[in-house]
């Protein structure tokens, strides 16, 4: 079955380039985004892994945690490590999942349930649905899901604008309007009642419509 925001994320034990892992016991009280590669070794992906890797900090300071996937082995993703290194310039500073057996790539919906064998013999183009991007809250629910195609690299500092706003609005009865980043001016959620509104702003806000209730980023 296809995975739907507020799904829980599904567990799983899993081997890493950083050891074995259970996936809930390991994002504990965090944020955690997990995203997939079709295959070890593709040009797209090594780009990804590389630039991930060199702003691993900026996820540190948004308490996220951040873990790739490959249906490769994990030997596998340690030789293409120093690929990464010598062509990206950073090689991966998170763990890498080996989903030989394909259990996860199925649990999260990216490959049919049906899908029989291993990683072994699978080409980039027979995994090719396996380029998803999950954003999951310490409550372990899915909080985003991105899914790309094989020629586009995907935009991690939009992940990162995304996981903003997701921590932001957990916080605030806010939402985030359009190309909105940290520091600008929000939209009180519109599930707050005018009364509500006013406790909560009694500094009062910008209303160009009566639908439309914009605020300073709350602190």
């Amino acid at each position: 079955m296809a995975l739907s925001l507020n799904d829980t994320a599904p567990d799983f034990e899993a081997n890493t380039t950083q050891g074995k892992i259970r996936f809930h016991d390991w994002i504990g009280d965090s944020w955690a985004v997990l995203f997939s590669h079709p295959k070890d070794f593709t040009p797209v992906c090594t780009t990804e892994l590389g630039y991930m890797a060199k702003i691993k900090p900026e996820f540190d300071k948004r308490n996220t945690k951040i873990i790739g996937l490959s249906v490769d082995p994990v030997e596998n993703h340690a030789k293409w490590s120093i690929d990464i290194a010598e062509t990206q310039g950073t090689a991966p500073n998170y763990p890498m999942i080996g989903d030989t057996d394909l259990s996860i790539s199925k649990a999260y919906g990216m490959l049919p349930a049906a899908t029989a064998g291993s990683s072994d013999g699978r080409t980039a183009n027979d995994n090719a649905t396996v380029r998803n991007v999950f954003v999951i809250g310490p409550d372990k629910k899915i909080k985003l899901i991105l899914v790309y195609p094989m020629s586009t690299g995907r935009n991690f500092d939009e992940v990162l604008r995304v996981i903003d706003s997701l921590q932001l609005t957990a916080k605030h009865k806010v939402a985030t309007p359009a190309q909105w980043k940290q520091g600008e001016d929000v939209i009180i959620a519109g599930s707050v009642s005018e009364e509500d509104a006013k406790k909560a702003f009694p500094d009062g806000w910008k209303s160009p419509r009566p639908y439309i209730r914009i605020v300073p980023q709350p602190k």
